[in-house]
């Protein structure tokens, strides 16, 4: 499926500014400010002024939030994109409930808590978000996230991500059955999106701590309806019964 851009320029401006770009000015914007979020249940909210407000727009980390303040906007993060700054770009410290900074380890266990298969979500997040895709939540959708190759205001999302994991487990059961695969390809078909599965393997590490991630892999596996209209014959040569 090709990219679909939204509006004729779209694509030059994605490649003018492309991703990645972006990013890595969002990544030393925030530690030359030192910025700091404040945990809150399954989400991170961040105080920032005009220009951190911009770049976390551009980047699409976090939505806005609806304040008084003329001068501050606060971001709401959810809980892969906080952990990716924090863990993955180093940018972004995060203050729990008892005024303290959390470590690495600490935001790790909490995340956990709240969400037993974060590990395995945030695995998928990040391989992706390093790869340069945009990723947002797929919960309209019915899947766990979707992927566009640059900001939605520029191009619609190509993917329709649903994480798995290598095993028997109640991640994979959505999938366990002929007629749930079926339901899930007619609904990406029916939004134009492409269903991608990213499958991780945890390689008996468990996890315990973050560093579990480095030995976690990752295989994608895109499923799409088969149309016999693609695959057929050419049908333009003579027909049956006529004479050239």
């Amino acid at each position: 499926m090709m990219p679909r851009w939204k509006g004729k320029s779209s694509q030059a401006k994605a490649n003018a500014d492309p991703m990645s770009k972006i990013v890595s000015q969002l990544q030393s914007s925030l530690i030359q400010s030192e910025t700091q979020g404040l945990l809150s249940s399954c989400s991170v909210l961040v105080e920032v002024d005009a220009e951190l407000a911009d770049l976390l727009n551009r980047s699409c980390f976090g939505r806005p939030r609806i304040t008084a303040q003329e001068d501050k906007e606060w971001f709401q993060l959810d809980m892969e994109e906080a952990f990716y700054l924090c863990f993955s770009l180093k940018c972004l410290k995060v203050i729990g409930e008892d005024g303290y900074i959390k470590s690495n380890e600490e935001l790790w266990d909490y995340l956990k808590s709240k969400k037993p298969v974060f590990p395995v979500s945030y695995k998928v997040y990040s391989h992706l978000r390093h790869k340069n895709w945009v990723v947002r939540s797929g919960l309209q959708y019915g899947v766990d996230f979707v992927a566009y190759r640059h900001h939605p205001a520029l191009v619609h999302s190509e993917y329709a991500v649903l994480v798995l994991s290598e095993g028997d487990n109640d991640l994979n059961g959505r999938l366990r059955v002929w007629s749930d695969v079926h339901c899930t390809v007619r609904l990406c078909g029916s939004v134009a999106k492409t269903l991608l599965t990213v499958i991780v393997n945890g390689n008996n590490q468990g996890a315990n701590s973050p560093s579990c991630l480095e030995h976690y892999t990752v295989e994608e596996q895109t499923i799409t309806r088969w149309n016999p209209e693609r695959s057929r014959e050419d049908q333009t040569g003579p027909k049956n019964g006529t004479k050239k």
